[in-house]
């Protein structure tokens, strides 16, 4: 059996931002994979810089309204979608004031990047996984692009494990130069635990303040399968993904990319249910 549906968890996508090599991957990969047979899901953040009325973005009522709390604040889950109408697809958007209300994606206009990123990565996973849940679908293989969604792997492995939803779900985690700068803060592994993920499961970032390849790192090993997403990426997260014994796909060129990719996929599903 192979898989057949296939959930874009991705940190940009265009038109919605502007291009960039996960923006237009994220436009392009899952109109290219629904066009060659699998159902898909494409969830991003709706940041504030995100032109609502241009974008068509309207707010699905019956998915929104549920409240999640981080770090023991409340924060209102707001779901909205766009189409594209040319694809034949739908984006669904994680929004919150608190999180996503600024005109800076990860940064604010001096280049000064937020200091509770870690909390948006957070909001963002879990976000995009309840969502799913009311969707009732249930993806075959979950595809995480860019560090905002780094941790997807840990929910799904460990939160959502005996969900029916996510139970037989892969994650294949893509890597790219679009590193961050700065560093999650020291309380980042307690807000996890408050979530109820154990202290064996963080224990490898437990009172850490993680820069971009530890984040990465920790990524990877609640993954399925890596794929080389640019050309260039973190050396010793490349190094460490390669030795970890998963499913690796280098990097491919553009015109080349959607059909290995979803080969990969049936890989990855092959692997993990041998």
């Amino acid at each position: 059996m192979k898989a057949t549906k296939v959930l874009f968890i991705s940190q940009e996508v265009t038109p919605y931002l502007p291009e960039s090599e996960i923006a237009t991957i994220c436009r392009q990969l899952p109109q290219g994979i629904q066009d060659r047979g699998r159902e898909i899901r494409t969830f991003m953040p709706k940041f504030g810089c995100i032109n609502e009325r241009r974008n068509q973005l309207h707010e699905v009522i019956r998915l929104s309204g549920m409240n999640m709390i981080i770090d023991d604040s409340d924060h209102p889950l707001i779901i909205k979608v766009a189409s594209i109408q040319s694809a034949r697809m739908q984006v669904y958007f994680i929004d919150n004031d608190d999180y996503f209300q600024r005109k800076g994606m990860v940064e604010d206009e001096n280049g000064v990047e937020y200091d509770d990123n870690d909390e948006r990565c957070i909001f963002f996973a879990r976000g995009v996984l309840e969502t799913v849940k009311k969707l009732r679908w249930t993806p075959d293989i979950i595809h995480c692009h860019g560090w905002i969604t780094s941790m997807a792997p840990l929910y799904i492995k460990k939160l959502y494990s005996e969900d029916p939803f996510f139970r037989n779900s892969k994650v294949v985690f893509s890597l790219y130069d679009n590193e961050f700068k700065g560093k999650f803060r020291k309380g980042f592994s307690e807000m996890l635990r408050f979530d109820g993920i154990s202290d064996a499961d963080i224990a490898s970032i437990a009172e850490k303040e993680l820069n971009f390849s530890e984040l990465t790192e920790f990524a990877l090993k609640y993954s399925d399968g890596v794929i080389q997403g640019s050309e260039n990426v973190n050396e010793a997260v490349k190094t460490s993904a390669k030795a970890s014994g998963l499913p690796y796909l280098d990097y491919q060129q553009p015109d080349q990319y959607i059909d290995a990719y979803n080969e990969f996929y049936d890989i990855v599903w092959e692997n993990a249910n041998k």
